[in-house]
C-alpha cells in the first residue's frame, strides 16, 4: 500500500495535479525550483521536501513532472538523485512527456535500483487537470498499475493501461502529434476564412457539423484564441518540444511523418517571434500576423452548439 508519494515539479499541469492528490487524502512531499508553488501546497497540508534525495529516501512512490527528459534524467541520476538514494521497491512515476529512449534508460536504471518505473504522461488540458479531470496514458507492470491506479484517480476521471513501460509516453506522443497538428490545421482553416471575408461564427457552425470537427476546434479554440485568451493552458513552447519529440521518435522507429515536420516547422517560427510564451491556441494569431489577415474572434459569451 502506498504511503508516501514525493512529487517533484509544481508547474501549470504539476500542481493541480499534486494538488488533488493532497485535497484526496494522499500523503505528499513535493518540490520544486518555484517555492511559491510549494508553499501553496505545504498551505493544503503537503510537506515541503528539502532536497531530490531527501525525497527518494522518505517515499514510497515519486512522481516527476517536468518539462523535458533533460530535466528528469537529471534528478533521477546522480550521487543526489533518486535512484542513489530511494529504497528497494520505491517506484518512480514519469508523468512528463519525454524522449521514449530517454524512459527506456530510466526504466533499465530503475532496475539496476531494485525499484519501477512507470510511464504516466497526461492528456487533456490544464484546466482539466485543475477539475481533476485528466486523463492518464500508462505503461506499467499489472502490478504496478494497481497499486498507482488509486492516485491516478484523484487526479483524473479516465487512465488507460497501454502495456509495458515505455507505451504511456508513446502513445502520448501519437495523441500529442494529432492535437497539434490539428491545432495548425484550424489555425490555417481560419486564417483562410479571415481572408475570404467568412463569418466566423456561421463558419465554425459548419466546421463543427461536419467530418471537419474535431476535439481542438470544439473544445480548445471558443475558450483560448478565438476568444482573445492566449493566456497558456500549453505553450507554443511546449507544443514545439513536442513535435520535436515526435519527429526525432519517427526518425528513429523510420517512420516517415513530412506532416509533422512542416507542423514543426511552423512552432518554430512561432518561437523565434517571440510567441512561444503563449497558448500553442495562439499559432493562429501567429499565421494571421504573418499574413496581415485580422485576427478571428467569436462574439462575447458564444459557445459551440
Amino acid at each position: 500500500m502506498i504511503q508516501k508519494i514525493g512529487f517533484i515539479g509544481l508547474g501549470r499541469m504539476g500542481k493541480p495535479m499534486a494538488s488533488n492528490l493532497q485535497k484526496k487524502g494522499f500523503q505528499l512531499t513535493v518540490l520544486d525550483l518555484n517555492k511559491l508553488a510549494v508553499q501553496e501546497l505545504v498551505a493544503l497540508g503537503a510537506k515541503a521536501g528539502d532536497s531530490v534525495a531527501d525525497i527518494a529516501r522518505s517515499c514510497d512512490v515519486i512522481v516527476t513532472m517536468l518539462p523535458s527528459s533533460v530535466e528528469v534524467e537529471k534528478v533521477a541520476n546522480g550521487t543526489d538523485g533518486i535512484f542513489a538514494n530511494a529504497k528497494k521497491g520505491t517506484i518512480l512515476m514519469d508523468m512528463s512527456t519525454i524522449d521514449p529512449i530517454a524512459t527506456d534508460r530510466l526504466n533499465d536504471e530503475a532496475q539496476k535500483h531494485g525499484m519501477t518505473m512507470v510511464d504516466a504522461p497526461v492528456g487533456r488540458l490544464a484546466e482539466h487537470a485543475d477539475r481533476g479531470e485528466s486523463l492518464f496514458m500508462v505503461g506499467a507492470s499489472d502490478a504496478d498499475y494497481a497499486k498507482i491506479k488509486p492516485m491516478l484517480e484523484a487526479m483524473g476521471t479516465a487512465m488507460f493501461h497501454c502495456g509495458p513501460v515505455g507505451t504511456g509516453g508513446r502513445t502520448k506522443l501519437v495523441n500529442n502529434y494529432v492535437a497539434v497538428t490539428l491545432t495548425q490545421v484550424n489555425a490555417e482553416a481560419l486564417a483562410l476564412s479571415q481572408r475570404f471575408g467568412l463569418d466566423i461564427v456561421k463558419t465554425l457552425e459548419v466546421l463543427l457539423g461536419t467530418s471537419a470537427n474535431n476535439g481542438q476546434l470544439r473544445m480548445n479554440f471558443p475558450n483560448k484564441v478565438l476568444a482573445d485568451d492566449t493566456t497558456p493552458g500549453f505553450t507554443i513552447d511546449l507544443a514545439h518540444k513536442d513535435m520535436s519529440l515526435i519527429v526525432n521518435a519517427a526518425h528513429h522507429a523510420k517512420v516517415p511523418m513530412p506532416v509533422a515536420a512542416a507542423v514543426h516547422e511552423s512552432f518554430s517560427q512561432a518561437r523565434a517571434a517571440d510567441f512561444g510564451a503563449i497558448d500553442f491556441s495562439g499559432i493562429a494569431d501567429v499565421i494571421c500576423g504573418i499574413a496581415n489577415i485580422d485576427k478571428p474572434r467569436i462574439p462575447k459569451g458564444w459557445k459551440p452548439a
